[in-house]
């Protein structure tokens, strides 16, 4: 481990979890960070580079087309959370309650490439999270791309859970029951250069938590990038090492664990206004969350008598349903 994880994020090989050379190590690494400030980096995962490189391509092509052409590629519901959202849709701080001018990014969104034809997929309740997904015509390649690179790293979420099971004490396999049909989002976002001077309180992206139980971001390391706020208050760099992820708690996770496990505020900064192109910066997010009907209630091993539960158990889609609407700017005259 590179640093003490209450003054700053950790990388972490988790290769010795993965092949079993010397799992406890890794196991313990994981749970220091979780329990501090809730981020870590990863190097060891074993994702293939050709699977991360062809993503990263076809997701620079998309983003290089002109805006109108981008603009068409939206679900017909537009509320849905699929397709492209374009600078100015979203204001993520307005998840956490705070009013702030709109981020500066452009997005696709989408969910799991495909699934079964069967009633748990196709039912109402399923309906807010098992959408068809809206893809570009160009790149060519964007979907094969899109759809790869969302299961490789859904296979990768997995084992993360494995770790974070043994670090609670926990059998192995006790997450899969609740994430084996689960319902993560993969959002492409590109951070453009400047175009002009930011709106006072603007962000990249507003301060935010995330909704899930876990999250594995791709990034670059370029100017502009995501700082964490440690428990003291101070925004710090989240180190983005090539060939790495960054692993944060989400909101789901910290109330499952009765906040053992800490979901840290974390945004995306302005770059300096000298930066130009050198601030161009693409990130692609996987959001792991749970299957939708999971109830979320407090892990066994994270209460006793001295420590009682602190939340009430909550509906795994329900509750995502809810904090997707809080970020969605009104768009009405």
């Amino acid at each position: 481990m590179s640093q003490t994880p209450t003054t700053g994020v950790p990388v972490i090989d988790i290769a010795p979890f993965l092949d079993g050379s010397d799992a406890g190590d890794v196991i313990d690494q994981v749970r220091t960070a979780c329990e501090g400030i809730g981020f870590f980096a990863i190097t060891g995962h074993g994702v293939e580079a050709e699977i991360v490189d062809g993503l990263r391509a076809a997701a620079k092509g998309f983003f290089a087309r002109p805006a109108r052409e981008k603009a068409t590629v939206h679900h017909a519901d537009p509320s849905l959370p699929r397709g492209y959202r374009a600078i100015g849709d979203e204001g993520l701080a307005y998840g956490a309650g705070e009013e702030t001018p709109p981020d500066l990014k452009e997005v696709f969104h989408m969910g799991p490439p495909d699934f079964p034809d069967e009633d748990y997929f196709t039912c109402e309740a399923a309906a807010a999270h098992f959408i068809e997904n809206v893809y570009p015509s160009t790149p060519a390649d964007f979907h094969d791309a899109a759809a790869a690179y969302y299961r490789r790293v859904e296979a990768l979420a997995w084992k993360i859970e494995e770790i974070f099971a043994a670090a609670l004490d926990l059998p192995a396999d006790f997450f899969r029951k609740y994430t084996d049909r689960q319902i993560a989002a993969l959002r492409i976002i590109r951070y453009p250069p400047l175009a002009a001077t930011p709106l006072p309180g603007q962000l990249r992206a507003g301060a935010h938590t995330d909704y899930g139980t876990l999250t594995l971001l791709l990034s670059e390391d370029r100017l502009g990038g995501l700082e964490v706020r440690t428990r003291d208050g101070a925004w710090i760099a989240v180190p983005t090492p090539a060939d790495s992820f960054v692993v944060n708690i989400g909101d789901l996770m910290m109330r499952w664990t009765n906040d053992r496990f800490v979901s840290n505020p974390h945004r995306v900064a302005i770059p300096p206004e000298d930066a130009g192109e050198a601030s161009d910066r693409l990130s692609v997010v996987f959001f792991h969350h749970p299957n939708y009907d999971a109830e979320i209630a407090c892990i066994p091993t994270c209460t006793d008598a001295d420590n009682p539960p602190k939340y009430e158990p909550v509906f795994s889609g329900p509750y995502r349903v809810s904090m997707y609407t809080a970020t969605r700017l009104e768009t009405d005259d």
